[in-house]
């Protein structure tokens, strides 16, 4: 009997031991489930985000995302002024207001430039291509993923950092244990001898999903400090 249930606890353990998976098959289950037909390297579609901030007017933006063509469209309105960005490659064009040109003032008030259209085309593409971007060069996942709680809830949590020419700050992206879908992301700032910040940065709470071209996208962010939990705003994709 003793020997039975001997064998019965290493059977347990052995089977345990063999679930376990590592935080690249953690990843590949994540965007298997967000993007089941790999369509992210062929993306090439237009949506629409309601930006609610606390006691400011909606921002309405119309984002196109052609990864094939490296190209990328903003349209963004808010209360009377409208700004748009087009990037394709290294190239840029910029309206304000529907007009190609303006004012240094209303550049310089409004970032009109090339540096900032890039800027929101690597941000866009980034959050809504989560997790297939955290496939791209140099980014490093950490080698074992963390069964952490957060909000009442375990996740499995993949740590997230970059070669310094791609990013500088720690990323926490946090799984459903069960679907492996993505329900909070968090970043942190470092200091200048490379240490987490820990009163720094946000943390993004994800509700319900939108097919997007086949891709299970966030339909509802909310933002957060880290240090206080203070409400940013929460961006609806629609």
């Amino acid at each position: 009997m003793k020997k039975n249930i001997v064998f019965a606890i290493i059977i347990t353990v052995f089977m345990s031991c063999e679930k376990e998976l590592t935080s690249e098959q953690i990843l590949n289950n994540s965007i298997s489930y967000h993007d089941p037909n790999n369509e992210w390297n062929t993306f090439n579609s237009t949506f629409h985000i309601t930006m609610e901030t606390p006691d400011s007017p909606n921002r309405e933006s119309v984002i196109t995302i052609n990864n094939p063509e490296s190209a990328f469209y903003l349209k963004v309105v808010k209360d009377t002024t409208m700004i748009e960005y087009k990037v394709r490659g290294d190239n840029c064009n910029i309206a304000f207001n529907r007009s190609a040109q303006f004012t240094e003032e209303e550049a310089k008030a409004n970032n009109l430039n090339c540096d900032r259209a890039k800027m929101y085309k690597n941000y866009y593409s980034y959050l809504y291509g989560l997790p297939m971007k955290l496939k791209d060069p140099g980014t490093h996942i950490s080698e074992t993923a963390e069964l952490r709680s957060f909000k009442g809830k375990e996740y499995l949590v993949l740590k997230v950092t970059y070669d310094e020419s791609v990013g500088s700050d720690n990323w926490y992206i946090y799984l459903d244990p069960e679907t492996y879908a993505m329900e909070v992301y968090q970043f942190f700032k470092k200091d200048e001898n490379g240490n987490q910040k820990d009163d720094s940065g946000e943390y993004i709470l994800l509700t319900e999903e939108m097919v997007v071209n086949f891709i299970k996208m966030p339909k509802v962010r909310a933002w957060y400090y880290n240090k206080d939990d203070a409400y940013l705003g929460t961006d609806i994709l629609n």
